[in-house]
C-alpha cells in the first residue's frame, strides 16, 4: 500500500467531519442512505423535481431508482422509496457487465429523461422507467477518451439539449471539452477550465440557468467535491464561479448533482455519493444551499 493511500485510510476511519470551503455555499445537510437490498449502492447520478419532493437516481450497475425525499426543517429526514427497475437494452433484455456502467442522468421536462454509459460512450433516452431506450451513438472523438473516464456528466438545458462531459480529457492537463447533441449527433460546443486536479463527474443547469458542474478529488479512499458554474449562453462558458469546495473526507464519493430553487429562494445543490459497493464507504445526499443574494446575482 502505498503512504498516500495509507494515510487516505487511516483518516478516513477516523471519527473527524472536516469543514466546506466556498464563497457562500452553506450546508444544509447530510442523510445516510441505507436499504437492506443487493442493488442498493453504486449512486452515480441523481435528478431532484423543482420542488425537492420526489427524486431520480441511477447507479453504476444499471439501476434506476425512484422515490420521495422527506425533510424537517429543511434537513432531509427520510428517502421513501417507490420503484427500483433495471435499465434495459431492449423491450425485456436488462443491461449486463460493462453496459450496465450507467453514469449521468439528465431528466427532461415532460418526464422523459437520459442516461449516460461510461464504457459503452453512449447516451440511451427512456420515455419512461422500464422503456426500451433510444441509443445516442458515440462519435469519433469519444473514441479518444480515457478507458473509464468517459461520458460521466450528463445535463439538459432549458431548450431540451442534451450537454455531456467526459471525467477527464483527451490530453492530459488539458481542459474538459463539452458535447452537445443537436440534429442527430454530438458536437463540440466549448471546454471548461481543468484546475487542480479535480475531475467533473456530474452536472445540471440551475433555474438561474447556469451550468453548475460537480467535480471530484481522491485520494486513496478519501474524496474532496467541488463545485462550479458557468453562464453559457453564448455557447461558450463565461463567469466562473466557485461556490463550494470541501476538504478530504468532510462527505463520501460525491458523483450525481442536481441544481434547483427551494421555498426560499435559494439554489440548492443536492448531490448523492457512490459507495462503490464498498462496506468503507458510505451512501449519502448531501445538500448545500447558496444565499438568495447569490440567486440575484446570477441572473442579472
Amino acid at each position: 500500500m502505498r503512504i498516500r493511500s495509507a494515510i487516505a485510510l487511516i483518516l478516513f476511519l477516523l471519527p473527524v467531519s472536516l469543514p466546506a470551503t466556498g464563497p457562500g455555499a452553506v450546508l444544509v445537510g447530510s442523510f445516510r442512505w441505507d436499504a437492506d437490498a443487493r442493488w442498493f449502492g453504486g449512486f452515480s447520478g441523481i435528478e431532484v423535481s423543482a420542488d425537492g419532493g420526489t427524486f431520480l437516481a441511477v447507479t453504476d450497475r444499471g439501476s434506476l431508482v425512484q422515490g420521495q425525499i422527506l425533510r424537517e426543517e429543511e434537513k432531509i429526514s427520510a428517502i421513501r422509496l417507490g420503484s427500483r427497475t433495471k435499465l434495459k437494452r431492449s423491450k425485456k433484455d436488462p443491461l449486463t457487465g460493462r453496459y450496465r456502467d450507467s453514469e449521468g442522468i439528465a431528466l427532461r421536462r415532460d418526464g422523459s429523461f437520459c442516461i449516460s454509459f461510461e464504457h459503452t460512450h453512449q447516451t440511451g433516452c427512456y420515455d419512461r422507467s422500464g422503456a426500451k431506450p433510444r441509443i445516442l451513438h458515440e462519435i469519433p472523438a469519444f473514441l479518444d477518451l480515457h478507458e473509464n473516464s468517459t461520458l460521466e456528466a450528463l445535463a439538459v438545458d432549458s431548450q431540451g439539449r442534451l450537454l455531456t462531459i467526459p471525467e477527464n480529457a483527451p490530453t492530459t492537463n488539458g481542459p474538459f471539452p463539452v458535447y452537445r447533441h443537436v440534429r442527430g449527433t454530438w458536437r463540440p460546443v466549448f471546454d471548461l477550465p481543468r484546475a487542480g486536479t479535480f475531475l467533473p463527474v456530474g452536472a445540471d443547469f440551475g433555474p438561474d440557468g447556469r451550468l453548475y458542474v460537480l467535480e471530484r478529488d481522491a485520494a486513496g479512499l478519501g474524496f474532496r467535491s467541488r463545485v462550479r458554474s458557468w453562464d453559457v449562453a453564448r455557447d461558450r462558458a463565461d463567469d466562473e464561479r466557485l461556490h463550494l469546495e470541501t476538504f478530504y473526507l468532510t462527505h463520501g464519493n460525491l458523483e450525481g448533482l442536481s441544481v434547483w430553487q427551494d421555498e426560499q429562494g435559494r439554489i440548492r445543490l443536492t448531490m448523492v455519493s457512490d459507495d462503490n459497493f464498498m462496506d468503507l464507504l458510505r451512501t449519502e445526499i448531501v445538500e448545500y444551499a447558496l444565499p438568495a443574494l447569490a440567486m440575484r446575482d446570477a441572473t442579472h
